[in-house]
């Protein structure tokens, strides 16, 4: 990149509407050449944050520094960020090198050597070629990688992502995820990226930092946050998770969970007996014979997706989601079955 990629520092950043606090008092760093990812709930403050890191929110309190220097006062284009905004924002009249030249040129009278930076960026990004074409005659894909390459033209400290891939079909939001992500990588670019998408979030980033409310839920790397969730609301909201409430108790092996009269051996090192909230992902529940060592239950309904077989089971925790990659004898419904996991696999929460 043309200018040094810089970190991000938010130190105690708020924004008010009114009475409504949509930021409240957030605290993180974005170090130089990291993928930070911002996930969160529709309304969780993730955008108003973006917004507030160019410089299109003011801030009610608190300090934003890039690369260093203090920004909160300073307009928009005095921050050297750039923004690929969810709908693109293409000009439809200007083809797609007019679009990638038009910032170099709204701060440059250099014509010639605006064209070259921008048929330098779409180079890279494999639009080669494509130049001389209108956004309405690409694919979504290719509108993507065109805003991407806009925003790149600039050579920002900080390039900004808001619901990047909210306009592409699964398929493609992979893949373009991917591009991204490889871009990042080989430039060592300095991105916040804005996703209500988990797997998305997983995929992508460095560092995730979980929205809620207005406040950071938890952050961490993809999986201390898959792994290691501090909340009933992050296990719930990262991943497909099965909640249980029930108690934590010691029995004669250590620690154990009890529920609706069955109980099973947990790991809760260092968390006193009580109430608590137990959370396990489907995947790493087993279909069993029934007998000692799992929780007795009856499938209700399968369903076969290809690399795995869904299934929901009746138990006397209520009913569990296990997946089964195996898939070797398929369940049948009002089958009897037992459902194991390993004792690690479990995530006990206090309640």
């Amino acid at each position: 990149m043309g200018k040094a990629a810089g970190g991000v520092v938010f130190d105690q950043v708020s924004k008010h509407y009114g009475e409504v606090k949509a930021v409240d008092a957030v605290s993180f760093t974005v170090s130089p050449g990291e993928l930070v990812t911002l996930l969160g709930p529709s309304g969780c403050g993730k955008t108003t944050i973006l917004r507030m890191v160019a410089g299109l929110e003011p801030v009610t309190s608190g300090h934003i520094a890039i690369g260093g220097t203090d920004v909160t006062l300073r307009a928009a284009n005095e921050r050297n960020v750039s923004m690929v905004f969810q709908s693109y924002a293409l000009f439809p009249h200007m083809t797609v090198l007019e679009n990638v030249c038009y910032g170099p040129l709204s701060t440059s009278s250099d014509k010639a050597a605006a064209r070259k930076l921008a048929h330098a960026k779409l180079d890279m990004l494999g639009l080669a070629g494509l130049g001389d074409r209108l956004p309405s005659e690409l694919s979504g894909g290719q509108q993507q990688r065109v805003a991407v390459a806009r925003s790149l033209v600039l050579e920002p400290a900080v390039l900004l992502f808001d619901e990047p891939l909210s306009n592409l079909d699964a398929k493609l939001r992979r893949h373009v995820r991917q591009e991204i992500r490889d871009l990042q990588q080989s430039l060592s670019l300095t991105v916040i990226y804005v996703t209500h998408d988990q797997e998305e979030a997983l995929a992508v980033s460095d560092h995730i930092i979980v929205m809620e409310n207005g406040r950071i839920a938890q952050q961490g790397t993809p999986h201390e946050l898959y792994e290691k969730p501090a909340s009933r609301f992050l296990a719930d909201f990262i991943g497909d998770a099965n909640l249980v409430e029930g108690e934590l108790v010691v029995d004669g092996e250590g620690r154990a969970f009890a529920a609706g009269g069955a109980t099973m051996p947990v790991v809760a090192d260092g968390m006193a007996p009580g109430p608590a909230t137990l959370a396990v992902r489907p995947h790493r529940l087993r279909l069993v014979e029934p007998g000692p060592g799992s929780l007795p239950g009856v499938c209700k309904r399968s369903a076969y997706i290809g690399s795995r077989t869904e299934y929901m089971v009746a138990t006397p925790w209520g009913d569990l989601l296990v997946f089964d990659a195996e898939a070797h004898k398929p369940r049948g419904r009002d089958e009897a079955v037992g459902v194991a996991f390993d004792r690690a696999a479990a995530i006990v929460l206090p309640r």
